[in-house]
């Protein structure tokens, strides 16, 4: 299933709520999605991701100046966009969009962790670390459209989607938070991955990078190349992210074109973004607690709604209530990392160093005493 298949079954039933705090986290049926929306919006989407693939033709070392030039148009385009759609539509629309756009983001940024750590577990050459970002990228577009489309058509169908997508939520933050207190929430033995085993098992893998390609001719024989590697490794951690990132925006927004305009522009700048955060992700070290909270707090969210169909007077999070604490949480875990990275830094340049590498000075007449 392509995007394309997503304007032909996700049409609106109903006008979107337009007052502020109305709309329900799966209000499923009403979307402002109209078909020339949605065509417009997946052109764009296919036309900047050829754009992108036209961009790292030639493999070259991404500088500061370029990453920081696209990010910021990769930020304006959505920030623009929002407010469009917040004239448009009204402010609870809006807020959904901006929310979710911020939940979505959140989210990217832990994918820029993986990406790193692959990047660097494989040995990728930096001119073609933007090539495989960006695989990365249309990859997980692709995948994400599948899941807001099956999301869609769970929560159109069963009630109880709302709860599932909840608990799902809830396992993933436990999960998070467990990893981020013992410390390996970002730990990738490439040794272990079903897909890289298999692939070794399927074809024979040189050691060698050759440019852009995937395979090349070996002694006769057709071999991967470790891009191929990468690649496949980077598409499989795609799918986990999607399990994630599709129920936590639903928990938001229930309008599949404001999930599926949410999860595109938060992946379409990845590319420019990881060369922009390279060497400011390591400083993030609480992110871990700050993604487990926000996906616990939407699976909250999604239980209190299910539970709010079935018994009336359960109470509900309103949108503009979520986004002062999705807000709130990313701000604390961002304070809270840098100042721990400081500390950090000055505990280690304050340790002593000098014994570690000069013969142990001659004691002192006292000491010998």
């Amino acid at each position: 299933m392509s995007f394309t298949a997503l304007s032909s079954t996700l049409l609106p039933d109903s006008a979107p709520p337009t007052v502020l705090g109305a709309a329900e986290p799966a209000a499923s049926g009403t979307s402002i999605g109209t078909p020339l929306l949605w065509a417009v919006s997946i052109g764009a989407v296919l036309l900047l991701v050829l754009l992108d693939f036209l961009l790292t033709r030639k493999p070259h070392e991404v500088s500061m100046r370029e990453a920081l030039g696209w990010s910021a148009f990769y930020i304006a385009l959505p920030v623009a966009f929002g407010a469009w759609i917040w004239s448009r539509n009204g402010s609870a629309i809006g807020v959904e969009y901006y929310t979710g756009y911020l939940v979505e983001k959140s989210l990217s940024v832990d994918n820029l962790f993986v990406f790193m750590l692959l990047l660097a577990a494989f040995a990728v050459p930096k001119q073609l670390q933007q090539r495989v970002l960006l695989i990365g990228v249309v990859g997980a577009l692709v995948l994400r459209g599948v899941f807001i489309a099956l999301g869609a058509q769970m929560l159109a169908r069963f009630d109880w989607t709302f709860l599932f997508f909840g608990v799902v939520l809830l396992v993933t933050g436990v999960k998070l938070l467990r990893d981020s207190v013992q410390g390996n929430e970002h730990e990738i033995d490439i040794s272990s991955m079903r897909s890289v085993r298999l692939l070794r098992r399927i074809m024979p893998v040189r050691d060698e990078y050759h440019g852009t390609r995937m395979t090349v001719r070996d002694a006769g024989r057709r071999a991967l190349t470790p891009l191929a590697l990468v690649t496949v490794a980077i598409l499989a951690t795609d799918i986990v992210f999607a399990v994630d990132s599709v129920p936590a925006v639903y928990g938001i927004t229930g309008d599949p074109y404001l999930v599926f305009a949410t999860n595109a522009f938060a992946l379409l700048g990845l590319r420019a973004l990881y060369f922009v955060l390279e060497g400011a992700l390591s400083k993030l070290v609480h992110l871990g607690y700050g993604l487990a909270a926000i996906l616990g707090f939407i699976g909250v969210k999604l239980v209190l709604h299910w539970a709010h169909g079935i018994w009336p007077v359960t109470p509900e999070v309103p949108t503009l209530a979520s986004l002062g604490v999705i807000v709130g949480i990313l701000a604390v875990v961002t304070v809270t990392s840098l100042r721990a990275s400081k500390r950090a830094e000055l505990e280690a340049a304050q340790r002593p160093t000098a014994g570690a590498d000069d013969p142990d000075p001659e004691p002192e007449p006292a000491r010998r005493a």
